[in-house]
């Protein structure tokens, strides 16, 4: 049986998790979730799960959540901030730990978690854009096992040999192939896009995703971070990997091989099916996922991807070829402002124009230590905050 931390547990995939976990008590047990303010939230899940461990991402939250916690009878010891996410990442009585937590914030536990050699279940994708190569360096010194989340991620990586080890030409990998659904607003001109509303940008046709993932789908910002993430993982030069739009999302990434092969993984657009097979890897269990029917689907389409209208695709590969700190900034600049647009002091459209901004007036420099990397994201976010007035 293995010993579950999932931090992150209130969001979408945390659910999504713990959806899966549920279905299969002989397998899963959950001995820690964490939450970022929703302590009503947690206190529930810690009812259903009744884990070793608990923690609140905010400290004001910590007597609230103890408090909840004794109401309740629970056993549950109450931790909180960063310092206890960081220890519940390492902590010997968990052997599998969920990155679920959205955006920077999971950074220092997705790398706490690595640096103790667990297995690793990454949804995080901004620590592994933010971090690179030392994640990485990290799991294989200190025998991490990294296994993704993402649908597009994941589907990759049951695409490749089994003993794939980020050795594109060993393995005759040509191409990396990331699907995109488009999102809300495939189609539209930029002039169109002038006046789209944050609950427009968070209106998913296929996912449901919490509302700063949902906006960078809508910007395509979010196939961005996955295309870094995609190299960072799978060890793929930027000019092998491409975005295919495919508004269906039943087909969720491809690899090609040398020999022309094509290999793709298809499922229905429900997150729990690369949860179950990461969960249960190499195994396969049920994920309570409706079975796809091709017949009713009827139809597959593809098409490339507008870089006019939704440019940030294009600042996530020039950032990524860049390399250094260029990703770093990237995602600190569209957190700002996708934070900003979702509180209505910016426009769709200034979301671009805050990270473009901020990519030009970044110097490049080195970003393999942890501290450096904190360095630079705080300094790229007090630049992209001051850019906002703009």
């Amino acid at each position: 049986m293995r010993s579950l931390a999932v931090l992150g547990a209130t969001g979408s995939i945390g659910a999504s998790t713990l959806d899966v976990v549920a279905r299969h008590p002989r397998r899963f047990r959950v001995g820690a979730l964490s939450a970022h303010t929703d302590v009503a939230a947690l206190v529930a899940l810690c009812l259903r799960f009744r884990p070793d461990v608990a923690a609140i991402a905010a400290p004001a939250r910590h007597d609230e959540l103890a408090a909840g916690l004794k109401a309740h009878a629970l056993p549950t010891e109450a931790l909180a901030g960063t310092d206890a996410l960081d220890a519940i990442a390492a902590d010997a009585r968990f052997d599998t730990v969920v990155a679920a937590i959205v955006g920077a914030a999971g950074l220092s536990s997705t790398l706490a978690a690595a640096a103790a050699g667990k297995r690793l279940l990454l949804a995080n994708k901004e620590s592994v854009v933010m971090s690179g190569e030392l994640l990485m360096r990290t799991a294989a010194a200190r025998g991490a096992t990294l296994i993704p989340l993402d649908s597009e991620h994941n589907a990759i990586f049951q695409c490749l040999p089994r003993d794939y080890a980020r050795d594109p030409d060993a393995n005759g990998i040509t191409r990396l192939i990331l699907t995109a659904s488009g999102g809300p607003f495939r189609g539209w001109s930029r002039e169109r896009l002038q006046a789209v509303t944050p609950d427009q940008a968070c209106a998913h046709p296929r996912w449901k995703m919490g509302r700063k993932i949902s906006v960078d789908s809508a910007t395509m910002m979010n196939k961005g971070l996955e295309v870094i993430e995609a190299q960072r993982l799978f060890g793929v030069g930027p000019d092998r990997i491409e975005v295919l739009v495919h508004p269906q999302s039943i087909v969720h990434s491809l690899v090609e091989y040398a020999d022309g092969s094509q290999l793709a993984q298809l499922g229905s657009p429900d997150m729990r099916t690369p949860i179950a097979n990461a969960l249960a890897w190499p195994e396969r269990i049920d994920a309570g996922v409706a079975r796809l029917d091709l017949a009713t689907a009827a139809r597959l389409d593809f098409e490339a991807p507008d870089l006019v209208a939704f440019p940030c695709l294009g600042h996530a590969f020039m950032a990524l070829r860049a390399g250094g700190s260029a990703p770093i900034v990237l995602n600190a600049a569209n957190e700002i402002a996708v934070a900003a647009f979702l509180d209505g002091r910016i426009g769709f459209l200034d979301i671009e124009r805050v990270i473009a901004g901020c990519l030009e007036r970044s110097v490049n420099e080195a970003a393999d230590t942890l501290d450096a990397i904190v360095g630079i994201d705080a300094e790229a976010r007090r630049h992209a905050t001051a850019a906002l007035k703009g």
